[in-house]
């Protein structure tokens, strides 16, 4: 009798999971199209507050104008990345539909079939922005290419934590997401006190990174302070008063200031630890990387300058390239990598020891892919354009979880769906 009753709560178990995967797709859309800027240590036409973010954003009851800032104290330059959550993929429609079982005792009970997973984060430098809209119970992210990203409310993760805005007449506006409806990105307005962005070098076992800094993933201006506890109690340092931090220990930094005092910082994850966010750091070389506590030993800081202004990011371009297969198969177009990345200003995003990259594809030459019947610990080489190859893990935009590619050949209205296992060679056009 128990039996029975087992054998009927797993059929309705399997009943119940092949209604839940049930496929939903959405009609294609505007693919999205992060760019990258250059950085320029030299102020854009002589405006030395250029870096800075700035726009008009537009509430329920009131309109507010002037530099704004994530969060309050987090991203806080063009330079710096909007993240957050897609709600849908303009490629959805194009992904291929894999059977899936449930098995009790070896034996096949329900059986269905559903997509592969093409959820994906959106992430785009402040500077590729030009506006973002809520419509209801989403935000739609307006790029300058003119595609719109469409994200799901509460998975606008930069939208959560709202926005200070150093209004003109007000002053300074802690304005928290539900009131917000536009937010217009505007070229930012020469001004007399500007904070200069964080700027150094990031020494790590594998190797050092140059480029503008935001330690812990949020500090990013000179003017912003770093807080801990040394042996006399807690205190908060100014970044422009530190030289240089270090690991000291799994848990704390040492602090070189300008002056030349020492100390200790502890207490927190600012400060090390396994909590630490990791610094990034925009290295020209590489787009941006993420070097994490394990990886990271010093970082020396030094001027440099002002960052791109809102006017150094232009429109991105279709990624074009070759694809060749693993059963000898060339096939030249339009691509789309990963059922998601579409433009030469979107990012191959993968990590290689303790170092997360995010690389631009203009930055990409080609991309040669590891036998799958090769070792687990196998890495996919990455050729960049200036001859450099890095050899990165299989995972991110390099693993498993990689959707395949899409080739739009010229003249053809439908694309030719390539599975990422049998992806050989990657070859992007300049």
């Amino acid at each position: 009798m128990s039996l029975t009753w087992m054998a009927a709560g797993v059929l309705a178990l399997a009943a119940l999971l092949a209604a839940l995967m049930e496929p939903v797709t959405h009609a294609p859309l505007a693919a999205t199209t992060p760019l990258i800027g250059r950085a320029s240590p030299a102020p854009s036409g002589g405006n030395a507050a250029a870096h800075l973010l700035y726009g008009r954003v537009t509430t329920d009851h009131a309109v507010f104008e002037g530099r704004l800032r994530w969060g309050g104290d987090q991203e806080a330059l063009w330079i710096n990345y909007f993240n957050g959550a897609k709600s849908r993929n303009p490629w959805s429609a194009y992904a291929p539909y894999e059977r899936r079982t449930f098995k009790v005792f070896g034996l096949e009970i329900a059986g269905w079939t559903s997509q592969v997973d093409v959820g994906r984060p959106f992430m785009a430098r402040f500077g590729d922005i030009t506006r973002v809209d809520r419509y209801g119970r989403e935000w739609r992210i307006t790029l300058k290419s003119g595609a719109v990203v469409h994200l799901a409310w509460g998975g606008a993760d930069d939208m959560n934590d709202g926005v200070r805005v150093w209004d003109g007449t007000r002053g300074v506006v802690n304005l928290a997401e539900s009131p917000i409806r536009t937010i217009e990105f505007l070229d930012t307005p020469a001004r007399g006190d500007s904070p200069l962005p964080l700027y150094g070098t990031v020494r790590t076992r594998q190797g050092d990174f140059t480029g503008f800094v935001q330690w812990n993933r949020t500090e990013c201006l000179a003017s912003d302070t770093l807080d801990g506890r040394t042996a006399d109690g807690a205190q908060s340092v100014r970044f422009d008063t530190i030289r240089s931090i270090a690991r000291h220990s799994p848990d704390s930094s040492l602090l070189t200031l300008v002056d030349g005092k020492s100390l200790v910082f502890s207490g927190n994850r600012e400060v090390g630890g396994h909590d630490y966010g990791g610094i990034y750091v925009d290295d020209q070389r590489y787009g941006r990387v993420l070097v994490s506590w394990d990886a990271f030993e010093r970082v020396d800081f030094k001027d440099g300058g002002t960052g791109p202004a809102y006017g150094d990011y232009p429109p991105g371009r279709p990624l074009l390239g070759t694809v060749t297969t693993r059963d000898g198969r060339r096939l030249a177009g339009r691509l789309v990598y990963d059922l998601d990345e579409s433009q030469t200003t979107e990012t191959l995003d993968a990590p290689s020891e303790g170092i997360d990259y995010t690389l631009p594809f203009s930055l990409v030459a080609s991309i040669v892919a590891p036998s799958p019947e090769g070792s687990g610990a196998q890495r996919v080489t990455v050729i960049l354009r200036s001859g450099e190859e890095l050899q990165l893990e299989r995972s991110g935009d390099l693993g498993w979880r990689n959707a395949g590619m899409l080739i739009f050949a010229e003249g053809r209205q439908q694309p030719e769906y390539v599975r990422w296992a049998d992806v050989k060679e990657v070859e992007f056009d300049r």
